[in-house]
């Protein structure tokens, strides 16, 4: 599957006056403009570029998702990790996934594989960082009341089934979205975007 064109209706026309000199700049860019989704910030800038700069100021959590049925909400969750400056994207399962809700953003996001949950398990344990599974279900701790470690991985299953067993018994601390309607659960982008923004609101930089 082709990439999404990465375009936005807020892009700019080709530079204005004298183009500047700074290496970060494309010169492809700076001579049509750059439609381009990205904030103003990096407008006209390399993709290596930004990823350079985004390095130098990614949160310490990551994000992991199992990819057993090639969830279609894996794209957004992508899409959602690069907007909240994650540290890196874990795929477990299929080395495939739906690049079209992450629209381009997998280019400025670390994205690793790992075939099994004990490949993720053994990447985990090997830096200390501890496995937050995002499930409702016994033993859970609400995300209200959850201190995120600062530096951590947030796990989570795909839409209908959820985690499974083997991602469940890895985790340190199982922590559940609070739901007060009918349904047994949210989609799988959504409760990801709410954990990521919950670990922010306790840790995150307002750079």
């Amino acid at each position: 599957m082709t990439d999404t064109p990465e375009l936005s209706t807020h892009g700019v026309g080709p530079w204005q006056g004298e183009p500047p000199t700074d290496e970060r700049y494309d010169q492809e860019l700076l001579e049509r403009g750059d439609t381009r989704n990205v904030v103003d910030r990096y407008r006209y800038w390399t993709m290596e570029a930004i990823v350079a700069d985004l390095d130098a100021r990614r949160h310490p959590f990551s994000v992991a998702i199992e990819n057993w049925q090639h969830d279609l909400n894996i794209g957004s969750i992508v899409r959602t990790a690069n907007a909240f400056l994650a540290e890196t994207v874990h795929i477990v399962g299929r080395r495939r996934w739906n690049k079209r809700g992450a629209m381009v953003t997998d280019r400025y996001q670390h994205v690793l594989h790992h075939p099994t949950i004990d490949d993720l398990v053994a990447w985990a344990r090997e830096g200390d960082v501890p496995i937050l599974a995002i499930e409702n279900g016994a033993g859970s701790v609400p995300l209200e009341t959850f201190a995120f470690p600062e530096r951590c991985l947030l796990l989570f299953g795909q839409e209908g089934p959820g985690l499974t067993d083997e991602a469940l018994a890895a985790a340190d601390a199982i922590v559940e979205i609070t739901q007060y309607g009918s349904t047994r659960s949210i989609n799988a982008s959504a409760a990801a975007a709410i954990a990521m923004h919950a670990w922010v609101t306790q840790h995150g930089s307002h750079a």
